[in-house]
């Protein structure tokens, strides 16, 4: 790692704001070999045009926490085969099953909410996502698996939960901590018993007849992997999205009532896109100033390409920036001020707005995460009044690639609505 590597590393956010404005939208971080980072818009739409016929190597300091054979940078037919089983039960109509075991897990964390409690924003949306992604990919949640999910966050925080401790990790340490053995068994043992359940988990489809992982043997390292990799992105970037989305409406009263009296000409527990412009709105415009993570995939050229203005061989590695694509005042002026009239009536290109990254290697669960933030939004809102303690502390800190609100962020229940 060179010093540019480094210093974007070690200071991530004030290395990309300090390139924000700079004509060619792209920094060369590496040179043997090498590696560009970019926000250029026609190379974005390059790059997601030409997936297919490019590498993907993943991201070297995620690679230790989620193992060798992640579906988050495994390539080729393997690729192709998860996507072929995951994506359809996380769109469109067949997404609209999981909306009740969502609203369910969304509510009864809601009921939570006693008047008076003070709570941190980001500890309180992480611990609902990741309810929620585990009933989606394991099955249901009782007091036994509940215990597996604390052990689950307890090593994500070890490894996510401080900057100063991950950079610790990753430089000094020889990279991320794995999660050990102990609990890796408690996962796959809760993804097995889960197999028969209605509807069906994520974890069943990866292991039934044709499904990826249908020759599993005990000890192949490729659930394990699977596993850990569902749940940490299914549940970290929507979680720092809610927290932004409830963050923006505690601090802005006229928004608040404004988003409220949509919510109120409809019924829906889980308001359609379509339904709530405004709230949906919102979202979108949380998204772009905090995106779920900084970069899109890792891309590595297998043939010379000309981008960028220049010839580029084989083997270059090219990382698009979601931060400084989303901050670009051509695309959006003003760009660091919040402002979610952007998104109302308009729709913004994937070349500028790209939240869930794009091409072949876009989210998976990106319609999932739409759905689960309008209906956190929308439960709080409707049922709780709370108030920001500490506004001044929605300032952004990266956990690995995602960017959460400060950890010091707190909201007290005022009032119920229900």
């Amino acid at each position: 790692m060179n010093r540019t590597e480094f210093r974007m590393a070690l200071r991530t956010l004030p290395f990309l704001d300090a390139h924000r404005t700079v004509p060619d939208r792209h920094v060369r971080l590496a040179d043997d070999p090498p590696k560009l980072l970019l926000w250029d818009p026609e190379a974005i739409e390059w790059l997601f045009a030409s997936d297919t016929e490019l590498d993907h190597p993943g991201s070297r300091s995620l690679r230790p926490l989620f193992g060798e054979h992640s579906l988050l940078w495994v390539d080729g037919a393997r690729h192709t085969a998860y996507r072929k089983v995951l994506g359809p039960p996380l769109r469109g109509r067949r997404l609209t099953t999981y909306a009740p075991l969502i609203a369910e897990t969304v509510h009864e964390a809601v009921d939570d909410l006693a008047v008076g409690r003070t709570v941190a924003l980001a500890d309180w949306t992480r611990r609902v996502a990741l309810r929620i992604v585990a009933r989606l990919v394991l099955g249901e949640v009782d007091h036994r698996t509940a215990a597996v999910l604390d052990d689950f966050t307890t090593w994500i925080d070890d490894a996510l939960g401080s900057r100063p401790r991950t950079l610790a990790h990753r430089f000094l340490r020889g990279g991320l901590p794995r999660s050990g053995a102990d609990l890796d068994a408690r996962l796959v043992a809760w993804a097995k018993s889960g197999r028969t359940r209605e509807p069906a988990t994520l974890a069943s489809l990866l292991l039934q007849a044709g499904g990826p992982l249908e020759d599993l043997r005990d000890h192949d390292p490729d659930l394990r992997d699977q596993l850990v990799s569902l749940l940490f992105a299914g549940h970290e970037t929507t979680a720092s999205a809610a927290a932004w989305t409830l963050y923006r409406l505690a601090i802005d009263e006229s928004l608040r009532h404004d988003v409220l009296d949509e919510l109120d000409a409809t019924a829906d527990d889980v308001p359609t896109a379509s339904a709530a412009p405004l709230l949906t709105a919102v979202i979108s415009e949380s998204l772009r100033l905090a995106p779920p993570v900084t970069v899109a995939e890792n891309r590595r050229l297998r043939c010379p390409a000309r981008l960028l203005g220049r010839s580029l061989r084989a083997g270059t590695t090219l990382t698009t920036s979601i931060y400084l694509a989303h901050r670009q005042d051509d695309a959006f002026p003003r760009p660091l001020r919040f402002d979610a009239t952007r998104f109302l009536g308009r729709k913004h290109p994937p070349s500028t707005y790209l939240p869930f990254g794009g091409g072949a290697r876009r989210c998976l669960g990106s319609q999932l995460a739409m759905l689960e933030l309008r209906l956190i939004t929308a439960a709080v809102l409707r049922r709780r009044e709370w108030r920001c303690l500490n506004p001044s502390a929605g300032t952004l800190q990266l956990r690995g690639h995602a960017m959460a609100p400060s950890s010091r962020l707190r909201m007290r229940v005022t009032a119920c609505r229900d």
